[in-house]
């Protein structure tokens, strides 16, 4: 690539559109960067190999710029770039509130405390239209003008879908982490979760239909995005974010410890067969999981800090956690 730009020219190499990876240009010395600004919302930055590249200006920096980067998504190009801005994550106090967050298919994310967060993130419309554009598609020739321009369309779509995603995990992380000295999530491996179990040859899997709805559910959901924005959000906030093993979080029983599978007896409804405590199933597990998240914390001061709260687990999850 970085030959191609320099024996023909930044703007006049092409990527054919079959290559499934986004282009993306990282530029980490901020040295080789100069920022000018054009108007109120146009500004252009000077880039290695790029030179002078007009952009328009969604915000200010508001800090001292570190590195940009350069990214394509279908056919629009974007900026970005990292600031010190010099803002220290406030402390965390033991009064404040502590949280657990059960994640699911359903409902995206359900907390300790009852509140349910969740939202359709295409219309009716769109996946008809989807729909359609899929059937379009099986119907193309590969490498053809028509199959380009299928799925262009259909990137267009699904472009849509993931900033509506990416907007309401923002909105939603905010809701959990403001206040809260501790959030307990679920230790999830998104990527293992939605393997296919389509198997081989010699031993072909079982129930794959049903397999291939559950993954595309959970990642429609977008479970490993939802972690990563609690976590940007708490990096501001200072609070804690901790990790633990989801075994059997939905079938104990929140009031006694019972454990059995039977206590859960839909997706939603949750009656314990030892107390009989009744309690919806996302909001039982939220309460386990923040249960076990909660136990084994103790309180600690860094040299000049004031006192703050870290798990002891080995693998501290918190921004401000020690890493002993």
């Amino acid at each position: 690539m970085d030959r191609a730009c320099r024996r023909h020219g930044t703007f006049r190499v092409r990527w054919k559109s079959k290559q499934r990876w986004q282009p993306s240009f990282r530029f980490p010395d901020p040295r080789h960067l100069s920022i000018e600004r054009l108007g109120r919302k146009r500004a252009r930055v000077r880039l290695p190999k790029f030179g002078w590249v007009t952009f328009r200006w969604s915000r200010p920096l508001g800090g001292a710029v570190k590195s940009a980067t350069v990214t394509r998504d279908g056919k629009h190009w974007y900026v970005s770039f990292l600031v010190e801005d010099g803002v220290k994550p406030p402390a965390v106090s033991l009064e404040r509130g502590r949280r657990g967050v059960d994640r699911g298919v359903v409902t995206l994310a359900a907390t300790s405390d009852g509140q349910f967060l969740d939202r359709s993130f295409v219309s009716p419309g769109e996946a008809a239209r989807y729909r359609r554009l899929q059937q379009q598609l099986a119907r193309t020739r590969k490498g053809s003008e028509r199959r380009r321009a299928c799925r262009a369309k259909m990137r267009v779509i699904m472009r849509r879908v993931r900033d509506r995603r990416q907007d309401f995990h923002a909105q939603s992380a905010r809701q959990i982490v403001d206040g809260n000295a501790l959030v307990v999530l679920e230790d999830l491996n998104t990527a293992a979760v939605t393997a296919t179990a389509r198997g081989s040859v010699a031993e072909p899997g079982v129930r794959i239909r049903q397999k291939s709805g559950l993954n595309r559910a959970i990642l429609d959901k977008g479970w490993h995005s939802f972690e990563l924005a609690v976590r940007n959000c708490a990096r501001r906030t200072g609070a804690a974010v901790r990790t633990v093993n989801p075994a059997h979080t939905s079938t104990t029983c929140p009031a006694c410890g019972h454990v059995h599978p039977d206590n859960r007896k839909s997706q939603a409804r949750f009656v314990c067969t030892a107390c009989g405590h009744k309690e919806h199933a996302d909001t039982v597990g939220a309460k386990n999981t923040l249960a076990r998240g909660h136990a084994g914390h103790w309180a600690w001061r860094p040299r000049r800090q004031p006192v703050r709260e870290a798990p002891t687990s080995v693998k501290p999850q918190g921004i401000n956690a020690p890493t002993a």
